[in-house]
Order: structure tokens, then sequence, then C-alpha cells
């Protein structure tokens, strides 16, 4: 039997691969033994095996000895066994970390990107979610709703989680052009105020998912109380979308989206603005009104400008 012997030189530039123990495994068993080799397909079948197995029992499982599996380890880089289990762990304490990062902010955006990668892609994704947005925009139910509001004794505007954020500027912007506007992000408040409404109310659901929980229950409840419910979701066809009486599309929903996706909420700002313009124009004097009356009143908190 051939006895491959390690060089200090071969160890040391398989130990400065960056490619996880599998690869290397598949790299180098051509030049393997034939006692060796049964360990690396063993191995390649089973990865994660050293983990629970002792030294022993893989050489049991790979058909070979205690002493191969040794020389294996050594072959591949790793001083003993114990180093080569600690490589391994940390493989997959690698790839768990990967699968995490891609699940929570998304396999677009890498752990190792540059800054310079970063704002490209992220310029890319924001222009993207605009582009939908307004693909999406259906004019003639956005002048509708607009009208509703506008005429309307209250409006309840729900979102919760990411969406509070964006049911929190709707409501601030109604409520500087005359429209009396609240916003609830949380469910117990905002199902009393849903059970309320009426015919002359106005109750919007915002979700990027269309799938939020709490947010359709409060809409249900407004729509059962008589209000004129709206969605205003990234995903048509979701149960908020099909609860309301009428709904704006935020997006063309075509990929996954991360909960901390702020590309989406460009899109959702995008037509929060515009709804805002439109209710804007359908009362101008009241809400000429209520503008310059808001400005006056913080015009002592701001500070005069610098002339140079």
């Amino acid at each position: 039997m051939a006895i491959l012997i390690l060089t200090s030189e071969r160890a040391a530039q398989t130990r400065e691969q960056s490619r996880a123990v599998v690869d290397r495994i598949v790299a180098l068993q051509p030049d393997m033994p034939a006692a060796l080799a049964r360990v690396a397909d063993y191995l390649i079948l089973h990865p994660q095996a050293p983990l629970t197995l002792s030294i022993g029992e893989l050489a049991e499982q790979a058909g070979t000895s205690a002493a191969s599996v040794t020389r294996f380890c050594r072959m591949v880089g790793y001083a003993g066994y114990v180093e080569l289990r600690v490589g391994i762990a940390t493989d997959v304490g690698r790839s768990t970390a990967r699968e995490s990062w891609a699940n929570e902010i998304g396999r677009e955006f890498g752990p190792d990107d540059t800054p310079e990668e970063l704002l490209a892609r992220l310029i890319g994704s924001h222009t993207r979610s605009l582009r939908e947005a307004t693909s999406a925009i259906d004019l003639g139910v956005m002048s509708e709703v607009s009208g509703r509001i506008a005429r309307s004794r209250q409006v309840d505007v729900y979102g919760v989680g990411g969406s509070a954020m964006l049911a929190e500027e709707l409501q601030g912007r109604l409520y500087r052009v005359g429209v009396t506007a609240f916003a609830w992000a949380d469910a117990h408040l905002g199902l009393v105020s849903a059970a309320i409404q009426d015919a002359g109310t106005v109750a919007i659901g915002i979700s990027t998912t269309g799938r939020t929980e709490e947010t359709i229950e409060m809409l249900a409840e407004a729509g059962r109380a008589g209000a004129f419910t709206v969605a205003i979701t990234n995903n048509p066809g979701s149960p908020l979308d099909e609860l309301a009486d009428r709904s704006i599309v935020t997006s063309v929903y075509e990929r996954a989206l991360q909960p901390d996706d702020l590309s989406a909420k460009h899109g959702q700002l995008l037509v929060l603005d515009l709804l805002y313009l439109l209710v804007a124009q359908e009362d101008f004097d009241r809400s000429s009104d209520k503008l310059a009356a808001s400005a006056l009143a913080v015009a002592s908190h701001r500070r005069p400008r610098r002339h140079t």
C-alpha cells in the first residue's frame, strides 16, 4: 500500500485554501491511496459524520482503520481527527450563518461585498421597486380612494411592524390637510376603533405581504362596521387584498421580500405620497388653510437661515 507523505509546504498550502473541507477532500481524492480514498468517499456522502462519530466508528463505516483516518486527516490539512472535526464544525457554522444572512437580508447582498458593490445593488433594488410601483398603480382606484378620504368623517390607518411607520406617515400627512385620521399599530386599540366605524369613514390596511393577521383583523372589523375599506399591499390576491373594497397594489410581487427590505417601502411611500397629493387637491381651499396654519404653528421652532 502506498503511503503519501504530506510535506510541511503542502500542508500549509492546503490550510490556506478557503474552500470547505469537502471541497478539499474532492480535490485531493485522486491522489489518495485506496484506504484513504474510502474515507474520502464516505465523507463526501456524509460530510458531517465526524461531528457524531468517533475515529474508530468512522473507520468502521468507511471500511478502513483508525490509522488510515489519521493519515487522511493529515493529507487534507489537519493534524488529526480532532482538528478535522473543528474544520467541519466551522464549515457548518459558516454555512448556517450564510443561510441566515440569505433568509433575513437576501441573496442579492453578500456579507463580503464592498461598500461600492452594496451601494450599486441598493440603487438598483430601490430603482426597480419604484418602477414596479409605478407600473402597478391604478390611477382610477387612487382617484376614487382619495375622494372618499377627502369626504370622510374619519380615516383609520392600520399597520403593524414595519408597516406601522407607513401608517403613521399617511396619518400625519392627512391630518395636515384637514382630514381627521388615526394610525393604529396595536391590534387591540385598532379593533376598538374599527368597531365604531360607519359608512362615513374610511379604513386603510397597510401590509407588504398582505398576510399580516392583525392588519387583516382590523380591516375586516372596520368593513363589518360599514367603513369603506382599502388595502395597500405589494401582494395582489393576498387575504388583505381580497377582503378590501378597493386595493392599491404598490409593487409587482415577483420575489420573496426580506423583513428589512426598505426598497419595498420606497414603492409604498411613492403610493402614499401620490394619495396624499390627490386628497389635498380634492379640497384645495381646506388643504391650503390647514397647511398654512400648521406651518405657522411650528415656525417659531425653526432656526432662521444664515446669510453669508
